[in-house]
């Protein structure tokens, strides 16, 4: 059993700020595929999770320990992750380029996230939190936000930048937006990076987000049922 919530952090949110958007099979739980894929399960019965998931639909698991493949499932990923945590309180940012993202803006949000790969992304990213953007000349070119909530944790997520607008700080200034909001409602930011991506947890150590464990990435696509 874990003794951290964040050490499977979709069960947590889940289970408590998330529960409205919770589906649920025996001891497997999961978000609709539509909003993210990530999905939880305690191993109690291996067939739960097929039950969740339709044919060609991903489950993703981000947890503290190895998850072994689901039945009815095949492995698209298996990977490191780091987690950080806040650790020192966020400033506020003042900065007149950011802008909240609405629905109006998710076609736009998709385009962004699909051409730089944050992670998991959908069209339904806003019925999970806040998001927040930059534009230029027009153009959303860079955005952060809110992924999974659960009792005093939200999570930095959805962080990604336009190739023809790095280097210009945008991902840092809206990593931090995103965070002091978290914290400013009285929240624990906390956030994920692969762990082989250096440069990612080198901006997160800086803004005040220290390592709290490593994690484990594993992406699973249902089979087409049998018969």
């Amino acid at each position: 059993m874990s003794d951290h919530p964040l050490d499977v952090p979709a069960r947590a949110a889940l289970t408590s700020r998330h529960s409205h958007l919770a589906r649920r099979r025996g001891g497997a739980i999961c978000y609709d595929a539509d909003i993210v894929p990530f999905a939880a399960d305690d191993g109690s019965d291996t067939a739960a999770l097929a039950g969740l998931v339709a044919p060609g639909q991903l489950a993703a698991f981000l947890q503290a320990s190895r998850m072994a493949e689901p039945d009815g499932f095949e492995t698209v990923i298996r990977d490191e992750a780091v987690q950080l945590v806040a650790t020192r309180p966020f400033m506020a940012v003042d900065d007149a380029r950011i802008e909240p993202l609405g629905s109006s803006d998710a076609v736009g949000m998709l385009a962004l996230a699909e051409a730089t790969k944050p992670g998991p992304f959908t069209l339904r990213a806003l019925d999970l939190g806040r998001f927040y953007g930059i534009r230029q000349d027009g153009a959303l070119v860079a955005m952060a936000g809110e992924r999974m909530a659960c009792d005093g944790y939200v999570e930095v997520s959805g962080v990604c930048v336009a190739e023809t607008a790095r280097g210009q700080g945008l991902a840092r200034l809206l990593s931090q937006h995103v965070a002091a909001g978290i914290a400013a409602a009285g929240d624990v930011p906390f956030l994920h990076a692969f762990a082989s991506n250096d440069a990612a947890i080198g901006l997160y150590r800086s803004l005040g987000f220290e390592p709290r464990a490593a994690m484990q990435v594993g992406i699973f696509r249902r089979l087409a049922a049998q018969g």
